[in-house]
């Protein structure tokens, strides 16, 4: 009998057009000579060493050093052939070299995938870290604006959450109106925050005003989950990000040991734009973004406990790796520019970033695994949404600016 096998190296394939083909076939169907000519529907090489392949006229066997090319259409090439196959043995064998062509496909897909995501993460990343220093160093309506504009993203993108399948099945979610109104006060709250220099007046009139429009909706009952996810909302998107702007704003007793203030450009502000606002903005928001990348990093390399049934990926590795880079970094920077005033108050300033920066990324993961969502919204590429972004920074503004202004004399100065 002949062999369903033909030797690939003994073959001459011979590329063609897209237009002038059909399938696979095999010239000289009856002749036993060694030199075969094997017509492909365009120019392609393989890579799997032994790997069989199905043509009408049988298989082809892939020698070893060679290079696989387009796997996704020579799968389609082969697949429909298998019942010519005779006896079982065949067909099983078939089986296995298509599941094993699809699944190194899907491996290739995916990597290419990955390191997409990973361009667009690291672009967008610079691109967002530049653009936020530059709000920060500015200050006054500048950065308030800015925190104003993120805080009603952020509104709307948490609301949002609140009426998803997975969150609304197991209560009512607020009207529509409700919400639109929730993140509109919001996005005032900073801003009123800026000239007025507190808010809790203002949070206490909006919780007011949301509730009676609950209570006093017309045609439908009201129901506690409604004023708690609503309550929680203006706390959570409106009344937390407003300490950033009491911190950056309203600590403006001017840090009088920082260097890099003798040397800043006047028309930049000069010295008098170094105050005790910027320099703890500035260290609080690097130290947050190292206890990031070293928990990221930490727990690709070390992670093997995990940490909480929250957020599956974070390990206690990865947690131990972020507190020693974000220690290290409130550390290095407040030597560079000489605040706090005492060294040692710059390790609990560290320890403090780095458990307010955790506590918000589980809270908002909390909330997205019941919203059964990965990410909050879709605007900013390859980071999802402006809470995927900014959850680590919400609870940490009143921690930071509590500590300053509490428990560093003279602000630290």
């Amino acid at each position: 009998m002949a062999s369903s096998c033909l030797e690939f190296n003994r073959c001459n394939l011979i590329p063609l057009s897209l237009t002038s083909l059909c399938a696979c076939q095999s010239r000289s169907p009856s002749s036993s000579s060694s030199s075969k000519t094997l017509i492909l529907t365009r120019p392609l090489s393989f890579s799997k060493s032994n790997f069989r392949l199905l043509t009408s006229r049988g298989f082809l066997r892939v020698p070893r050093n060679t290079f696989v090319s387009r796997n996704r259409f020579i799968t389609r090439l082969a697949r429909p052939e298998l019942d010519s196959v005779a006896g079982d043995g065949g067909k099983e064998e078939v089986n296995k070299s298509y599941n094993s062509l699809t699944k190194d496909d899907d491996l290739a897909s995916e990597h290419q995938q990955k390191s997409s995501q990973l361009k667009k993460r690291v672009v967008f990343g610079l691109g967002i870290g530049l653009s936020v220093g530059g709000v920060v160093l500015a200050g006054g309506w500048i950065f308030t604006v800015a925190l104003a504009a993120a805080v009603f993203v952020g509104a709307r993108e948490y609301f949002e959450l609140v009426r998803s399948r997975g969150i609304a099945d197991g209560m009512t979610p607020p009207p529509r109106y409700v919400s639109r109104v929730c993140s509109v006060i919001c996005a005032l709250m900073p801003i009123v925050t800026l000239y007025v220099g507190q808010i809790d007046v203002s949070v206490t009139s909006a919780a007011f005003v949301v509730a009676m429009a609950l209570l006093l909706q017309r045609g439908k009952n009201p129901r506690f989950a409604q004023l708690s996810s609503a309550m929680f909302g203006l706390f959570y998107c409106g009344y937390l990000p407003c300490f950033w702007v009491k911190l950056r704003c309203g600590l403006a007793a001017p840090a009088l040991n920082t260097r890099v203030g003798a040397a800043w450009p006047v028309l930049l502000g000069g010295q008098a734009q170094w105050t005790v606002g910027l320099v703890a903005t500035l260290i609080s928001f690097s130290s947050i973004i190292a206890a990031d990348t070293f928990a990221f990093v930490g727990g690709k390399a070390f992670g093997r406990t995990p940490l909480t049934n929250i957020s599956p990926k974070k390990t206690w590795e990865g947690a131990l790796a972020g507190l020693g880079g974000c220690i290290a970094t409130a550390v290095l920077l407040s030597k560079l520019l000489c605040w706090p005033s005492y060294m040692l108050s710059a390790i609990p300033f560290g320890v403090l970033n780095y458990f307010g920066s955790l506590f918000g990324d589980l809270i908002e993961s909390m909330i997205k695994r019941d919203a059964g969502v990965k990410d909050s919204g879709s605007l900013i590429p390859g980071h999802g949404g402006i809470l995927d972004r900014v959850d680590s920074y919400i609870f940490t503004g009143a921690l930071v600016y509590s500590f300053v202004k509490t428990l560093l004399p003279l602000y630290g100065v």
